[in-house]
């Protein structure tokens, strides 16, 4: 295969994280060589076995120095911005790795004339009051205004094997007798597969998504915080009771928790304060076919996919009989 004839090589930042080994994968199965740009290649090497022989390559980057940026970028067709973070944790802050991050990954993308896709959320709003979705709305603005042609996905909540939401409330059931219900509970979640992003991302790559639009990704169900809780304690096989907690209340315990050093904080203030908003998609993005059944993928239920990656939760592991809730 001559240098001419080689399938186009996509640059992937964030490409070992939750999202972006989904992502890596896809790619991987449609062709695509591709480079998994992280902080530390030592260690991504489990995402070689996702394609053939030289398919993957890795190389060192961090959003917050720009020259390691534009390293990862060169001789690349398409780059892809996995990055992103819930807390802040010294100096990842969300406007370094968010709003700054995400400038620097687009203005080197224009500098080698490459395509982008950039990986928001939902609720994504310069203007919003919550830290996380202020710089997420910074971050599209920076991406559209450098690349305009760039196609933004805003997923809701991600839920899949390695996923930070549903993980986390089945190990606290595994120690806790209740959970808490922020706000009540009341707070609406559109969760998305993490398989069903990706393909949307690589559908970006392969061309078939209108450029400089955003898309939103939620999946077939809009779900309470409430009804995610006791789905997630249906297949776990245990009971526990579901407290709600006000807001104000759980945004002092978020301030504490996030004051703690050297653990990941369960819950913060700012992450309270996003809960305060629905995360589903909106009613324009369905009319405008900017949604995954806008582009032919067919999301699937959160109740299909969570026993093959919660069992473990359960009291017996895959040996608990059902119905029998600890």
């Amino acid at each position: 295969m001559t240098l001419s004839n080689l399938p186009p090589l996509v640059t992937v930042f964030g490409g070992s994280g939750f999202v972006g080994r989904h992502v890596v994968r896809a790619l991987a199965k449609r062709g695509y060589r591709i480079r998994v740009a992280v902080r530390r290649p030592d260690l991504a090497g489990f995402l070689q076995p996702l394609g053939n022989v030289g398919q993957i390559s890795f190389v060192q980057a961090n959003l917050r120095y720009r020259k390691s940026v534009d390293s990862a970028v060169q001789g690349a067709d398409h780059v892809i911005n996995c990055v992103g973070i819930l807390f802040e944790s010294g100096r990842n802050t969300f406007d370094s790795v968010q709003a700054f991050g995400a400038r620097a990954v687009a203005e080197a993308a224009r500098a080698v004339g490459a395509k982008m896709t950039h990986v928001s959320a939902i609720g994504a709003d310069a203007d919003s009051e919550s830290v996380y979705a202020r710089t997420k709305g910074r971050a599209e603005k920076a991406v559209l205004d450098t690349v305009p042609d760039a196609v933004i996905l805003r997923p809701s909540i991600v839920f899949g094997p390695e996923d930070g939401f549903f993980n986390k409330f089945a190990e606290m059931a595994r120690f806790s007798p209740f959970l808490p219900l922020v706000g009540g509970g009341n707070t609406k979640f559109q969760p998305v597969y993490v398989t069903d992003l990706a393909d949307a991302v690589v559908q970006s790559v392969d061309g078939k998504l209108a450029a400089g639009k955003v898309y939103e990704i939620g999946g077939p169900e809009v779900l309470t915080f409430r009804n995610c809780l006791e789905i997630m304690l249906k297949t776990i096989d245990r009971k526990r009771t579901l407290l709600p907690l006000p807001f104000g209340v759980a945004s002092m315990i978020g301030s504490v928790a996030s004051l703690v050093p050297f653990i990941t904080p369960p819950l913060t203030s700012d992450q309270v304060t996003l809960l305060k908003s629905d995360n589903i998609v909106s009613d324009a993005a369905i009319a405008e076919g900017r949604t995954l059944q806008g582009m032919g993928i067919a999301p699937t239920l959160v109740e299909a996919v969570l026993p093959s990656y919660l069992v473990r939760y359960r009291p017996q592991g895959q040996y608990t009989r059902s119905g029998k809730a600890a």
